[in-house]
């Protein structure tokens, strides 16, 4: 696969806690300098790097009831206005797992629903967290984003001790058809994993590795104390 086109696949991540000014600056010019679709950073980040960003063609990605899923739904759908305030441009969401295992579909639904409400116009990319998951859920999770006209289903947060599997994103896209796109996210660290998500029928990678997938070395490698994540 052309490197150019891998790299506008990518979502160029920093999760951590721990995560300076200085490693946002880096991950920012990473993006515009390997041409990356976007940076994925928490939303305290968001003003600093667009201060950054403003002039490329760099979108700006955030993460909503992160990563647990367990906030309110008022309190997801006024992190996302927030945000979007803020200069996000897009919005990856975590799924109420808990709800969803006590078949309390409504409410998923509603959770949802109103995140891509309060996002609306801008994308929003639900993550569904595969590694707690059974197939069955994985399906109406997948099946609730699709209702709720979200705009990507995501494998993970990376941060429950599971990433992308091949074989979930080829479930999801099965469920979600040409209506939603795939993100896969978590474990992709090279070139090959990358392009058998790709293959498997996702639109959107979510690494830390986004470098490492062109053959470069990050400017963040220097931090060597993340929180314990697959991303």
């Amino acid at each position: 696969m052309d490197d150019k086109l891998l790299a506008s696949m990518i979502d160029h991540t920093l999760l951590s806690s721990t995560a300076s000014e200085e490693e946002i600056k880096s991950l920012c010019e990473e993006a515009i300098e390997l041409g990356f679709k976007s940076v994925c950073i928490n939303p305290s980040n968001i003003k600093f790097a667009k201060s950054i960003l403003d002039s490329s063609q760099v979108d700006i990605c955030t993460v909503i009831g992160f990563p647990l899923g367990a906030t309110t739904t008022k309190m997801k759908a006024f992190e996302t206005r927030d945000a979007i305030e803020c200069g996000a441009t897009e919005i990856d969401m975590v799924i109420n797992i808990g709800k969803l295992k006590s078949k309390d579909y409504d409410y998923v639904l509603d959770d949802i629903k109103e995140v891509v409400k309060a996002a609306s116009p801008h994308i929003v990319k639900v993550i569904i967290e595969t590694s707690l998951l059974n197939q069955e859920e994985k399906v109406i999770a997948c099946s609730l984003s699709k209702i709720a006209k979200a705009h990507f289903v995501k494998t993970s947060t990376g941060f429950s001790g599971g990433g992308a599997h091949v074989k979930d994103v080829e479930l999801m896209k099965r469920v979600v058809g040409e209506e939603l796109e795939v993100k896969a996210s978590g474990g992709i660290k090279n070139k090959e994993d990358a392009i058998k998500m790709i293959q498997a029928g996702s639109t959107r990678l979510g690494t830390s590795k986004g470098p490492l997938l062109l053959g470069k070395e990050s400017a963040n490698k220097k931090n060597k104390n993340p929180p314990k994540s697959s991303y």
